[in-house]
């Protein structure tokens, strides 16, 4: 979770760095978590290989704009779970992540 939550902040601070949108994408079959910035990755985590679990999300990107505004997360909920236990990231309209 802590991994996530830190792309999450990744692909905002780099919006607000570059001055360009950069976008997060989450690939929940191959577990896959990406920060891009045009055709550029930034940073790429193999999350379900490295940690054991497997990622169910509503959306499969966010946008963050220039000055740190997500779009298209409407209200992005992102599930990760290992065996019996899950844990839930929110990310609401404007790109705020809790869990």
């Amino acid at each position: 979770m802590t991994e996530i939550d830190a792309l999450f902040s990744t692909a905002r601070h780099v919006a607000i760095a570059r001055a360009a949108q950069a976008s997060l994408e989450i690939d929940p079959a191959r577990g896959v978590v990406s920060v891009n910035v045009g055709s550029d990755t930034v940073q790429k985590r193999e999350i379900a290989q490295a940690h054991g679990v497997t990622l169910l999300s509503t959306r499969t990107s966010i946008t963050y704009s220039p000055t740190g505004i997500g779009y298209g997360a409407g209200n992005l909920t992102l599930i990760v779970t290992r065996n019996l236990a899950a844990d839930t990231i929110y990310v609401s309209r404007l790109g705020r992540v809790r869990h």
